[in-house]
């Protein structure tokens, strides 16, 4: 790539800035700033993409916006763009984390290097908490974020985002003395004190950090000793101007069991929450977490997943893992069997386990009327075309096939056609509320095909 320009670079910033006029900001961290810009000729710019899943998904979701941006920044047209797939396939690869002086810190040593920011894949169901915590690792005990708290479900990114702070810290500041533990563990220092019948050494300890980061804090819930050092241990930290973070499954206010004293403690700081990822999320996640395993997935398998894993990023991680070990200790090539037999492991009876484009498409052809042979067939009557293009959004959304095995399938058009199918029914889903709901309940029908 040494024959990337800066002006080319300016130029694609341009156009990423006319975009996120149109775009979530989460959309264009994900999916424009991994491209690189690699020439603008004769009314053509070329655009360097990570994988094929990368073009394959800026085509079938973005290529208006990108279209209307570009022209929009070089006021002509007829300009227009070209993807292609860098050869050599991008890993991740992260900094490692500074290795701090030999002193003793706590423990630091509990952190875990892999969980940091620049590994935390942001969205809009936990951009806030990101940037909260990032603001609390740059200047810990300055804000007026003291407590932190992040709270949400099971497998969000909560326990990640106290990692990340911590390594943030010590690498701006080695000698920082950073205490992560859970509450757990806090609670079984403090009762191994008391039955040495010496809690001055864990007081000491606890009361030395620099930045305090507690992992599920409503586990103290019911464990009145461990509260009240934990309340004194706080007013310590806080009082001296230390940061304390805590991670939890709900709001202060809706903790159940605490004192109220420790309540209140926690609500005069900053509560953020992190939802479920949504659909784009978790794509991404998948994309980031196949690639660092080594795993080269294809775009409709990635949807696949996404759209029957919806709880966590947990769940997501480990269904990339388990078809890792499936693959390799069974000896099976990773395709979509494959992966279906995984998914289906995981969700169970919600896993539309007997579906195939042959049984999507009469089922199509059922609802809409239309007969399967004109649905596959070269008819351009307007309804004929209307539920084809519809039978091969379905296919798309409710399989997750790819963009060539679904024109293969509808008389051997190419992928072209496919995106354009897809686009035309998101397009009268958004402007037609009637066809919109139609659309849902075809969906829907869908859930007794199992």
């Amino acid at each position: 790539m040494d024959n990337i320009i800066k002006d080319h670079e300016r130029f694609w910033g341009a156009i990423c800035d006319s975009l996120s006029t149109a775009l979530p900001s989460h959309a264009i961290k994900t999916w424009f700033v991994p491209i690189v810009p690699l020439s603008y000729k004769e009314g053509i710019l070329t655009l360097v993409v990570p994988s094929q899943f990368y073009l394959e998904w800026i085509e079938s979701h973005y290529k208006k916006n990108l279209i209307n941006s570009l022209q929009q920044i070089v006021k002509d047209k007829e300009a227009s763009y070209k993807l292609i797939v860098e050869k050599k396939p991008q890993t991740i690869e992260f900094e490692h984390i500074q290795k701090a002086h030999k002193k003793e810190r706590g423990f630091s040593s509990n952190i875990n290097k892999n969980y940091c920011f620049k590994n935390f894949i942001e969205g809009s169901n936990n951009e806030f908490a990101k940037n909260a915590s990032f603001s609390v690792s740059s200047k810990p005990g300055k804000s007026n974020f003291n407590p932190l708290i992040i709270y949400g479900g099971v497998g969000l990114g909560k326990t990640h985002l106290l990692h990340a702070i911590g390594n943030q810290v010590l690498e701006t500041d080695p000698l920082k003395n950073v205490i992560l533990v859970t509450s757990e563990k806090f609670t079984l220092d403090f009762v191994n004190g008391l039955r040495k019948n010496n809690t001055d050494e864990f007081t000491q300890l606890y009361r030395s950090a620099d930045i305090l980061l507690i992992d599920d804090v409503q586990f103290f819930r019911g464990k009145e000793q461990t509260q009240e050092q934990f309340f004194h241990t706080f007013n310590e930290l806080y009082q001296s101007g230390r940061q304390i973070v805590m991670t939890s499954d709900v709001l202060p206010s809706e903790m159940q069991g605490l004192q109220d004293r420790l309540v209140s403690r926690f609500q005069s700081g900053l509560s953020v929450d992190i939802q479920p990822p949504n659909y784009e999320i978790r794509i991404a996640i998948l994309l980031e977490k196949s690639e660092q395993n080594g795993i080269n997935l294809e775009y409709g398998h990635l949807e696949f997943i996404a759209r029957h894993i919806k709880s966590n990023i947990r769940d997501l991680e480990g269904t990339i893992i388990r078809i890792l070990a499936k693959s390799s200790l069974m000896n099976k090539e990773i395709d979509f069997d494959l992966i279906k037999e995984v998914v289906k492991e995981r969700v169970g009876s919600s896993f539309l386990s007997e579906l195939s484009i042959e049984s999507v498409v009469k089922k199509a052809s059922e609802l809409t009327r239309v007969k399967e042979k004109d649905l596959v067939g070269k008819s351009r009557k307007a309804e004929i075309a209307l539920a084809r293009q519809l039978s091969m959004y379905l296919c798309r959304d409710v399989l997750g096939a790819s963009l060539n095995k679904i024109g293969l399938f509808f008389g051997g058009r190419d992928h072209s056609t496919v995106i354009h199918a897809l686009k035309v029914v998101e397009d009268k889903k958004q402007k037609d509320n009637n066809f919109f709901k139609k659309v849902e309940f075809i969906k829907k029908s869908f859930e007794t095909l199992v």
